[in-house]
């Protein structure tokens, strides 16, 4: 795959915004996903809401109050952050979100330990990912434009400062379930206790072409898929789609 500058992806964002506007099915079933999210966010928690990498900002359709960011200007995000060097105070956000955001960023040690800095005590990071099951190797490894990099070496730590500073267009949607699920990467994870690892199910998110491809049903039968798609999620190893993960601050 061509190494793309992050320039492109704020085009594709802006092409995102487009598909959206024109299918209904796919804001249902993001809307469903988001409202799985919300599930998990503990209103008692002080400190504010944040979602890093918010795309078209659609978080904002369940969990109002989230303070939208991204590394680009645009008219629906609230401020402009790096996930490397975020501007919040020490302990002062309640929840980071990242949905379909884990993927996309190349020195994930970095990345969290800055997350770790700004959350509270308690505090909580959910991440929203693809799922490497049979089914979704190969939705995501024949039918998505992004490389899985399954078993490609995961830099935790970035060598240098500047590869922070100077970000350049990265993804490995493999890389969520490898660092949750696998026990080599467990102690990776030793500063965080994991409350959730969830593997879903959604046919109907895969059918519906997501944002770019032909939807493969008409609107009427999302119910069904929905339905099917229960049925299938006992069989997570085999036809998961999606990942939802909570971790939390000690």
């Amino acid at each position: 795959m061509p190494v793309k500058d992050n320039y492109q992806h704020n085009i594709e964002i802006g092409e995102n915004l487009e598909y959206w506007k024109n299918k209904p099915v796919l804001q249902k079933i993001y809307t469903r996903f988001y409202q799985q999210i919300n599930n998990y966010i503990d209103r008692n928690i002080p400190g504010e809401i944040v979602e890093l990498g918010s795309g078209i900002g659609n978080i904002k359709l369940v969990i109002p109050d989230a303070i939208t960011t991204d590394v680009f200007p645009n008219p629906w995000i609230d401020r402009i952050e790096n996930v490397y060097n975020l501007s919040f105070k020490d302990h002062s956000v309640s929840h980071v979100l990242l949905f379909d955001v884990f993927h996309h960023i190349q020195f994930p040690g970095n990345a969290l330990d800055e997350i770790y800095r700004v959350l509270v005590p308690g505090g909580r990071v959910i991440l929203f990912e693809p799922a490497i099951s049979l089914f979704g190797s190969i939705v995501y490894g024949l039918l998505h434009h992004e490389p899985v990099n399954y078993f490609k070496k995961i830099h935790w730590f970035a060598e240098n400062n500047n590869s922070l500073e100077h970000q350049k267009y990265y993804a490995a949607q493999g890389n969520a379930q490898r660092i949750f699920f696998h026990s080599r990467y467990k102690k990776l994870l030793q500063n965080w206790i994991i409350l959730e690892k969830k593997k879903i199910t959604s046919l109907a998110y895969v059918a519906s072409g997501g944002y770019s491809k032909p939807q493969l049903y008409p609107d009427k039968w999302l119910t069904g898929f929905q339905k099917l798609d229960k049925i299938l999620g006992n069989m997570p190893c085999v036809f998961s789609t999606r990942l939802l993960l909570v971790i939390e601050k000690p």
